[in-house]
């Protein structure tokens, strides 16, 4: 399924990293008899030694990863076109391809949502400033907006290294990234928790865009959309993980178990990459023709060479990079999709991200207040695939708009009853249910919408962007909590998600292409159907 430059140097650098991450963990343990607290722990000599084997270790996977004659592949990239094969039908191939690629959406989903349930235990171990302490010095809302910042910069810079390291390195880039940044869960002070957090959300931030494109190319067309959508809905997968290792774990082991778990599910997702082929774009752009003729042949597509997609209005070949995006045919198309993205950043970043937190400022306990949040996840799970089944089957656009304007409408709802509701179990599973399920519905559609949405050589860049911009609404959100010194109560977070996906919904309405039913290089994104 194709490999990569220097294997030694990766496979060398890879294993120096598992085991800088191993020595990290005696501290963690030797801390076992004082609940895991860690903080104001001496740095050992053991970590140390392993600090210094991740950054080695790192300096070689890149190296091996980093394929030679990379300066010209741009150019060359931008020369080629993959389409798939509309009437083929799903192969096994296809099959085991679903499966690992949904996998790692799930565990890469899982990383920034740990941050919701770590903050709570963070700030009581280092006594930062939060709803529950408001007379600390340091809010602790700088860890989730370092997290999410990183998820912010990963979405761009994989969109870039896709092309470079191809979109299988990158995905082995992101697996070693996540088993070594799990040594946060280890860290004694604030400040290296910040940092590493950083790190880790940088690896996290670009695999979903890499993964879409991915499967964008390769899937047949009758089943693109649904199956894209399916799987995005993996969202809801990862919250119900997430917060049920919360639950079951953090009341023993600390937080800081929930960091740690990075280090097997980093692992996981480079043995599992056996499975995951590399981009047949990268493989030609590199001189490996035979290898992409085959890989294509397992998921039965075709390549051609092709000159640059010529824009709808005549006017040339596409712009490279992400000015690209906002060329006079795409600008409609582009400016919906930033809207959507926005809203989808607000509601995970602002409004899920402060859920805990907001329920225990409520008088709900932690453990209760994961255990509400995973039954209501799991009630949403049904939905996820009605969601896929009417973008794939009824229409992209309209399944867009009806979702965005629907949780538009019950954030609202949430925001004017949730303070009388919450102290009521069922009143609150209730008003949570329709939010949680937009959420994980809302990243789905906007994660295969923007991987359909732009010709082949905008297509990465368009899924980064839209991944991107996402994590941006994050970072604006905790970063007012970060100015406040405080979180953002219920009602306003609520009100933050909703206003931007119901402008969405009329962006859509305007702006959005349909998708469903045509081929990735016939859709022209300034060509809008007929209103529905």
């Amino acid at each position: 399924m194709g490999s990569f430059a220097r294997p030694a140097f990766f496979w060398a650098g890879a294993a120096a990293c598992t085991t800088g991450a191993l020595l990290h963990l005696p501290m963690y343990l030797h801390a076992r008899h004082m609940g895991y607290r860690m903080a104001g722990m001496p740095v050992d000599t053991p970590m140390l030694i392993g600090m210094l084997l991740i950054v080695t270790g790192l300096a070689a996977v890149l190296h091996g990863l980093l394929p030679r004659g990379s300066d010209a592949l741009r150019r060359q990239v931008a020369s080629v076109r993959v389409r798939a094969v509309d009437d083929a039908p799903l192969r096994p191939a296809h099959v085991a391809l679903l499966a690992v690629l949904s996998l790692a959406v799930t565990i890469d989903v899982m990383k920034p949502m740990t941050l919701s349930f770590v903050v709570p235990g963070v700030a009581k171990e280092y006594g930062l400033a939060s709803p529950l302490n408001p007379g600390g010095d340091v809010p602790v809302s700088w860890l989730p907006l370092s997290g999410i910042a990183g998820t912010m910069t990963g979405s761009f810079l994989w969109g870039w290294l896709g092309d470079r390291i191809g979109r299988r390195g990158s995905i082995l880039l992101a697996g070693v990234l996540f088993a070594t940044t799990a040594v946060c869960g280890a860290m004694p002070s604030f400040g290296w928790n910040v940092a590493m957090c950083f790190l880790m959300g940088t690896a996290a931030g670009g695999l979903i865009p890499i993964a879409f494109t991915l499967l964008a190319e390769t899937v047949p067309q009758r089943h693109r959309g649904w199956l894209m959508v399916l799987i995005g809905g993996n969202v809801t997968v990862a919250y119900v993980l997430t917060s049920w290792l919360a639950a079951t774990l953090i009341p023993t082991y600390s937080w800081r178990i929930l960091w740690l778990a990075g280090l097997p599910t980093g692992l996981l997702l480079i043995a599992l990459n056996h499975w995951i082929p590399e981009s047949p774009r990268y493989l030609l752009a590199t001189g490996r023709t035979e290898e992409a003729r085959r890989v294509l042949a397992r998921y039965g597509s075709t390549v051609q060479d092709a000159p640059a997609v010529a824009e709808p209005d005549g006017t040339g070949p596409a712009r490279p990079g992400y000015r690209g995006l906002f060329a006079a045919a795409f600008r409609g198309p582009t400016l919906a999709l930033t809207v959507l993205a926005v809203g989808a950043g607000l509601m995970s970043y602002g409004f899920q991200m402060w859920l805990p937190t907001n329920l225990g400022r409520l008088g709900i306990a932690e453990v209760s207040s994961d255990r509400v949040l995973r039954d209501s996840a799991l009630i949403s799970l049904p939905l996820n695939l009605l969601t896929a089944l009417l973008y794939g089957l009824w229409s992209s656009r309209r399944t867009v708009i009806a979702l965005a304007g629907l949780t538009a409408a019950a954030l609202v709802a949430l925001a004017v009853l949730a303070e009388t509701a919450a102290g009521h179990g069922l009143p609150l599973r209730l008003l949570l249910f329709v939010p949680l399920w937009g959420i994980s519905a809302t990243a789905a559609v906007l994660a295969a919408y923007s991987s359909e949405a732009y010709p082949t050589p905008l297509r990465a860049l368009g899924t980064s962007w839209a991944a991107g911009i996402s994590k941006a609404g994050g970072v604006a959100v905790l970063g007012l909590s970060v100015a406040a010194v405080a979180v953002p109560p219920l009602g306003v977070t609520a009100m933050l998600g909703a206003v931007p996906l119901a402008l969405a919904a009329v962006a859509f309405a305007l702006y959005g292409p349909e998708t469903r039913g045509r081929r990735l290089d016939e859709i022209v994104p300034g060509q809008v159907p007929a209103r529905a």
